[in-house]
């Protein structure tokens, strides 16, 4: 099966041009995060990447519905519609950092699947019922794209609850870990291309990849028990990581835990991050084994693969990539 290369990006100031250098370079699309906990805002960044490109797909990846009401998502994507027209996707989830970094549970996947109903209702020019009141896109001409508005929507999943929601409602699933059964399943991935012979143990390959592999650790502690996923004591320096987030006050614990999540390692994740944790938690290898594991996701059900960049020099990163995988 063909994979397609995507791009995944945190929202900071940077992140317009990066998607703009990401179409030069052939990606397909670029997904921004939803997490206002750590960086900007998902809906300006992708307006202001529309405005710097022609041809890449674009859409938040993934929202969560208890940050906005769904109104206010529906003319943001009727905004971005009207700059990117035909290019962009909409990724809805749960919650993973942008509700465990304000100490907040994922959202439940009933109130995920009905914010669904009522976005693609919105988008279409019903009238929808939202907190006991009669609710419409109702922008005269020339005030938005005229409805109906279509939009793919792609599903971010953890689990078989949210592959339901997927299967029933969705164009598709966003997830970090393979999920066969979908036309389009895109998996979002973290690491560096080494350069020939390059040490994983390099500080170069730790500022690149680092964080990449200790979101593991994040989830791990946050959301233990995750099918698939190993748990905090399995992890080699769960621990001594564990003890770390543990001498925080209860209180702010959230706030360190994820502090830097997927763009820098912080000072907690850097007491246990190597080379070996590196190279199994995160797409990291020369080129060539790594276009023999996209061949392996590929078989494995994987249709595009979310590639986030990270570290001093994303433009580097974007390019051995994207180099790597074609």
């Amino acid at each position: 099966m063909i994979v397609d290369i995507s791009c995944a990006f945190p929202p900071v100031p940077d992140t317009p041009e990066h998607i703009a250098l990401a179409e030069r370079l052939g990606y397909r699309r670029a997904w921004v995060y939803d997490t206002p906990a750590l960086q900007l805002d998902v809906w300006m960044t992708l307006a202001r990447a529309a405005e710097r490109t022609q041809r890449i797909e674009l859409g938040p990846g993934v929202l969560i519905p208890s940050l906005r009401h769904v109104l206010v998502t529906a003319s943001a994507v009727a905004t971005l519609v009207g700059l990117a027209p035909g290019r962009v996707n909409v990724g809805i989830g749960s919650g993973f950092t942008g509700r465990l970094a304000m100490g907040q549970r994922p959202n439940a996947w009933g109130l995920v699947a009905e914010y669904i109903r009522q976005l693609k209702a919105l988008l279409a020019g019903e009238v929808v019922e939202i907190e006991g009141a009669a609710t419409q896109m109702i922008h005269g001409p020339g005030q938005a794209p005229p409805r109906p508005i279509r939009v793919p929507i792609v599903v971010g999943t953890g689990g078989p609850r949210g592959e339901a929601v997927a299967r029933q409602l969705g164009d598709g699933i966003f997830t970090v870990v393979p999920v066969a059964g979908f036309a389009w399943a895109s998996l979002l991935t973290f690491g560096t291309v080494l350069d020939p012979g390059e040490s994983p143990e390099s500080e170069r390959v730790l500022l690149a990849a680092g964080a990449g592999a200790g979101v593991v650790f994040h989830r791990a502690f946050d959301l233990p028990g995750a099918p698939g996923r190993p748990g905090l004591s399995e992890l080699p320096g769960g621990a001594e990581w564990r003890a770390a987030i543990e001498a925080v006050p209860r209180r702010e614990r959230h706030l360190h835990t994820h502090r830097g999540h997927l763009t820098f390692p912080n000072d907690i994740d850097r007491t246990v991050l190597t080379g070996d944790a590196i190279r199994r938690f995160t797409f990291t290898g020369e080129a060539p084994a790594l276009r023999e594991r996209m061949r392996e996701l590929g078989a494995r059900g994987v249709t595009e693969i979310a590639y986030q960049p990270a570290g001093p020099d994303i433009p580097r990163e974007l390019t051995a990539f994207a180099r790597m995988a074609t």
